[in-house]
């Protein structure tokens, strides 16, 4: 298959992985704090349309970044405000959220753009062309974020006090609250900071895309999320199997693009194989932390 392992592929790949690591970092940080996330997929469909709406009412990409990436953190308030203050069930809320999503990006979308698919085309960060698709993807903006995001996110999960407290927070939130750790505010700001990441995902695919379309995330929150489960709630090891799942995406692509009778099969292979590693990690990997979940009311929320 000539298209498999071509530099368009390798580009491909790493494109996609951008916007998938950026949520699962996201994930990981909320889940080890304690609250489950389903809510990805919506906040990262919500921080795109922000992302685009702002460049294009401002015209600037650093604005509309910003934009997203805000947005994001307003779905991290919302669910932090949810589960740990008026101790609604996390799936509750993801699901709610997530909802809200979809059809508040179609109602604006018709609102802002009188159009129920996409909006108009945004420029997007503007960097040195080239003829390589590899180094275009090295020389973009958006790829330099998600490098310091992956070094800062590692760094404050394993290595800072505030991950330890993130940390004891989810793996056991009573002896956090009796070792003086403020588990109710250390798990409002994890959900809010991985939010803000997991906007930043959605800001990078509306980027990529130079577009907001409608359900343009198509599930990229939810393999995000198999993701962080894979990679036993650690973030280095997620952004590694987010790039094993955009590496199955862009093959999905390729060979869609050579053809075949059921092409629809091809664009399912990121989906098929994220459930065939769940099943086969799912009982050999790290246990998920012993809190997860669980609410704590300790007087901090």
């Amino acid at each position: 298959m000539s298209g498999l392992f071509s530099a368009a592929f390798v580009a491909a790949s790493l494109r996609m992985t951008v916007p998938l690591g950026f949520a699962a970092m996201g994930g990981v940080l909320s889940e080890r704090s304690g609250v489950p996330n389903i809510a990805l997929e919506g906040t990262m469909l919500g921080a795109a349309f922000g992302a685009v709406a702002i460049h294009e009412a401002t015209g600037s990409p650093v604005a509309g970044l910003v934009g997203g990436a805000l947005t994001g953190a307003l779905f991290g308030v919302v669910h932090a405000v949810l589960v740990v203050r008026a101790r609604v069930d996390a799936i509750v809320s993801g699901l709610a959220l997530n909802l809200i999503a979809v059809g508040g990006t179609r109602s604006l979308l018709r609102a802002f753009y009188h159009s129920s698919a996409n909006s108009p085309n945004v420029m997007g960060f503007s960097y040195f062309d080239t003829r390589s698709p590899v180094l275009r993807v090295i020389v973009d903006p958006m790829t330099w974020v998600f490098v310091a995001a992956i070094l800062a996110t590692v760094w404050l999960v394993g290595r800072s006090w505030l991950g330890l407290w993130i940390r004891a927070s989810g793996d056991d939130p009573r002896s956090a609250h009796a070792a003086a750790v403020p588990v109710g505010r250390v798990r409002f700001g994890a959900v809010v900071l991985g939010c803000l990441l997991a906007g930043l995902g959605g800001v990078a695919l509306a980027f990529e895309q130079r577009q907001f379309q409608s359900g343009m995330t198509g599930g990229r929150g939810f393999i995000a999320l198999a993701a962080v489960i894979v990679a036993g709630w650690r973030p280095g090891r997620a952004v590694l199997a987010c790039a094993v799942f955009a590496t199955l995406d862009a093959a999905g692509f390729v060979l869609q693009d050579r053809g075949g009778a059921l092409p629809q099969l091809f664009a399912a292979l990121p989906y098929v194989g994220t459930l065939l590693v769940l099943v086969f990690v799912g009982t050999r990997g790290r246990a998920a932390p012993r809190g997860l979940g669980q609410h704590h009311d300790d007087g901090d929320v």
